[in-house]
């Protein structure tokens, strides 16, 4: 749970792990007992979770290209745990990132792990009132942006199969086929690897883009995972993890891919497990 709260607030999985570290020190300096552990150590990552984010807003700011989160990967058949969650797809991760540190805090604690907002309120200092209200808005500015239709597991795997084989193919016809004519990709390489600098907008451009992108590296692999938590796909070249990407889908079409190079943001993921 507390990491789920870490990663939700932060989009990093290093990050993440720093917080619960520092959480742990602080627990363990706690000298008198704790009626609340669960509460006590949710309020403690929480708040640590939003100084560290007010802290980084300036580095992204400055960040080269579009900032994308650290994905969760798993195998393409996990269907329980943290990367299960939609609340942690990469869809929903993208919009928190464009809410303030206390809207992302009370959406995660309400929406991802069902604390009231009376707890809420003691965990980031302010009123029930006043939290229920940031709630509210947190939750509409969400709603508003995520995707209104969820697509199965099976509708996914259809789409991400003749992706898969659209780009390895370097057929732009079936790759045309597969896009929302309104798709939108980011591609976060950090200013380390090569990346599109700015999102790209509109099927014809991103079809060319992906099958020149994808078709032209001989020794490129592709691997089918689940990307927290819904089915994408691992890149790999030389022997190593290349890429990560997420879809997004509406009506059978993919409407937004996130495509993850940033070698930081991979660091912890190893081709040889993505069998």
């Amino acid at each position: 749970m507390l990491f789920g709260i870490a990663y939700r607030m932060l989009g990093s999985v290093a990050d993440a792990e720093d917080i619960l570290q520092d959480a742990w020190l602080r627990w363990n300096d706690v000298d008198d007992p704790v009626d609340n552990p669960r509460a006590y150590l949710a309020r403690t990552v929480t708040n640590l979770s939003i100084n560290r984010l007010r802290s980084a807003a300036v580095q992204r700011e400055s960040y080269v290209g579009p900032w994308l989160p650290e994905p969760l990967v798993s195998s393409p058949d996990a269907a329980d745990g943290l990367e299960s969650s939609e609340s942690v797809s990469m869809a929903v991760l993208v919009v928190l990132e464009s809410l303030s540190p206390l809207e992302r805090a009370v959406f995660v604690l309400k929406e991802a792990f069902g604390f009231s907002y009376s707890e809420i309120g003691e965990a980031v200092d302010r009123t029930e009132a006043a939290v229920r209200q940031v709630g509210h808005r947190a939750r509409t500015h969400v709603q508003e942006r995520r995707p209104r239709y969820p697509a199965s597991d099976e509708e996914r795997r259809r789409v991400t199969e003749r992706f898969v084989a659209a780009a390895t193919g370097g057929d732009i016809n079936a790759m045309m086929t597969l896009l929302a004519p309104e798709v939108t990709t980011w591609t976060d390489g950090g200013g380390k690897v090569r990346a599109a600098l700015r999102p790209i907008h509109g099927a014809d451009k991103i079809a060319r883009w992906l099958v020149a992108v994808l078709s032209k590296e001989e020794e490129l692999s592709m691997r089918f995972a689940r990307v927290n938590g819904q089915l994408g796909v691992v890149l790999g070249l030389g022997g190593s993890v290349d890429s990560v990407v997420a879809f997004d889908l509406e009506d059978g079409k993919i409407s937004a891919i996130w495509l993850v190079r940033n070698p930081e943001k991979l660091r912890g993921l190893h081709w040889a497990d993505q069998i």
